[in-house]
């Protein structure tokens, strides 16, 4: 599976999953959907967001969980 909407780079957040570049990591969108946010209130709380970018999260979580890898700590 590709993640094209997740990145890496050593000069943001230290190299962390981000989305699309921007200083917004993966581990931050699955700990607001974990403490129950909604879509919608995700993407209000942060217009810079889109749908697409919280489910690739979700989905990138999920893939590194199954393979045992946990690069968001």
């Amino acid at each position: 599976m590709m993640f094209d909407r997740i990145t890496f780079d050593p000069k943001i957040m230290g190299g962390r999953a981000c989305i699309r570049g921007m200083r917004i990591t993966v581990s931050l969108v699955v700990s607001l959907v974990a403490n129950g946010m909604s879509v919608e209130e995700i993407l209000v709380a942060y217009p810079y967001l889109e749908a697409e970018d919280i489910k690739a999260s979700l989905q990138y979580q999920l893939s590194t969980s199954m393979l045992g890898m946990h690069p968001l700590v």
